[in-house]
C-alpha cells in the first residue's frame, strides 16, 4: 500500500491519501485521544507534535504544532496508516460520529444545502471541512475543521468565498463568522 500526501494552504496541515475509504459516514475532527476508542486515531494523536486529525471520505488531514517539522512526523504517520489498513481493515470510521443538526428553520436548511453542495467540496480539496453551527439575526456561524482550522488564508476564504456566496443566494445573510 502506498499512502500519498498533499500539501494544503495551511503549512501545519498535511493531507494523507491512503487510496482507500477513510470514513463511510461524513467527516469529523478529533483533537483528543479520549474522544475516541478508534485505534488508528488514538495512535495518530499519540505521535509527538500532532495537534489534531480530520477525517474525510478518502483522506486524513493531520494538523501539527508549529514548532514540529513534517520531516519529524510524516514517516511515522504514514507507517501507522499503512499498518492499520494492512491489518485487513476496510475503513477508519464505519458509523456516523457527527452531531445531527436536528430540526432546522427553512433559511437554515438553505444555508446547509449551499454549504454542502457549493462550499464543502472546495474546502475538502484542501483537506478541511466547514460545519454549519447557527443562524441568528442575519449572522451565520460556522466551524472550520481540518486543514482550514488555523489556516492563514481561512479568514479570506470565509469572508470572500463563503460569505459572498451565501449572501448571493440568501440576501438575508449579513455576515459569516467562524467559531
Amino acid at each position: 500500500m502506498f499512502v500519498q500526501t498533499e500539501i494544503t494552504p495551511n503549512p501545519n496541515s498535511l493531507k494523507f491519501l491512503p487510496g482507500k475509504t477513510v470514513s463511510n459516514h461524513g467527516s469529523f475532527e478529533i483533537t483528543k485521544k479520549d474522544q475516541t476508542n478508534n485505534e488508528l486515531i488514538r495512535n495518530l494523536l499519540s505521535v509527538n507534535g500532532v495537534e489534531g486529525i480530520f477525517l474525510g471520505k478518502d483522506f486524513i488531514s493531520i494538523n501539527k504544532y508549529d514548532e514540529v517539522s513534517w520531516d519529524e512526523v510524516k514517516h511515522i504517520i504514514i507507517s501507522l496508516i499503512n499498518d492499520f489498513y494492512s491489518s485487513g481493515k476496510d475503513c477508519v470510521i464505519e458509523k456516523d460520529l457527527n452531531d445531527q443538526t436536528g430540526d432546522l428553520e427553512e433559511i437554515e436548511k438553505k444555508i446547509v444545502k449551499i454549504l454542502d453542495e457549493k462550499i464543502r467540496p472546495a474546502v475538502a480539496k484542501d483537506g478541511g471541512d466547514i460545519k454549519f453551527k447557527e443562524y441568528k439575526n442575519g449572522i451565520v456561524k460556522v466551524q472550520l475543521q481540518g486543514s482550514c482550522s488555523g489556516c492563514p488564508s481561512s479568514t479570506m476564504t470565509l469572508k470572500q468565498g463563503v460569505q459572498n456566496l451565501l449572501r448571493h443566494y440568501i440576501p438575508e445573510i449579513k455576515e459569516v463568522e467562524s467559531i
